[in-house]
């Protein structure tokens, strides 16, 4: 048997091999296959992921926004001073203008600066005006629609709209406006000629009837 075995032809020795051959390469997917199960879990054996929240119902509102508008309409019940500030009016006041806030305690005289800012929040509106006392930079900030606040009027306008919302590079000496008191008495010599020539045309009416 030894004898036959051995003197087999070469041939049947290479097509001995390729089997043997072709045998392990279908043997090594299925091994792979096996390990593959093994270690990476099902997507069956995974716990699904919790549903999302539901939406809140279309029906409920913020709160907020309504009690906002309630109350400025309760403290402005004209509307001045929301058209005074409103983005939607074009002669509304901007940063850069000079305003001039009258308040009713205390009895002082009115606080004149240049508006650096105009914070939009509702009832909470303020702006920040800037001006100069005794040399000294004084910045102040006005709630809008405070009751202690008389009125708001625009004393001098930018002649050219500024770039940002917030000036806050006018702190700087370069840009800074400084005593802005000049400009509040041109604006009430202005005003008081206007008011005289009313109340001239006034009387000469009457005294005509």
């Amino acid at each position: 048997m030894i004898t036959q075995s051995a003197r087999r032809p070469l041939s049947s020795w290479k097509a001995v091999l390729r089997r043997t051959r072709q045998q392990r390469q279908q043997q090594m997917p299925q091994l792979f296959r096996a390990m593959a199960t093994e270690t990476t879990p099902t997507a069956s054996a995974s716990a699904p992921p919790p549903p999302p929240p539901s939406p809140p119902p279309a029906a409920v509102k913020p709160s907020l926004y309504t009690y906002h508008a309630q109350q400025t309409k309760r403290l402005d019940k004209s509307g001045a001073r929301r058209a005074l500030f409103s983005k939607a009016n074009p002669d509304a006041a901007k940063p850069g203008d000079v305003l001039q806030v009258t308040t009713r305690r205390g009895g002082g005289e009115p606080f004149a600066g240049v508006c650096l800012s105009i914070r939009r929040a509702g009832v909470d509106s303020a702006i920040l005006l800037r001006n100069h006392v005794a040399k000294v930079p004084v910045e102040r900030w006005f709630k809008i629609f405070s009751p202690n606040i008389v009125g708001i009027e625009i004393v001098w306008r930018r002649p050219k709209r500024a770039r940002r919302a917030r000036l806050t590079y006018m702190r700087k000496p370069k840009h800074d406006m400084g005593n802005v008191d000049h400009l509040v008495e041109a604006w009430r010599r202005t005003r008081n000629v206007f008011t005289t020539k009313g109340r001239a045309k006034g009387n000469s009416a009457s005294a005509k009837k």
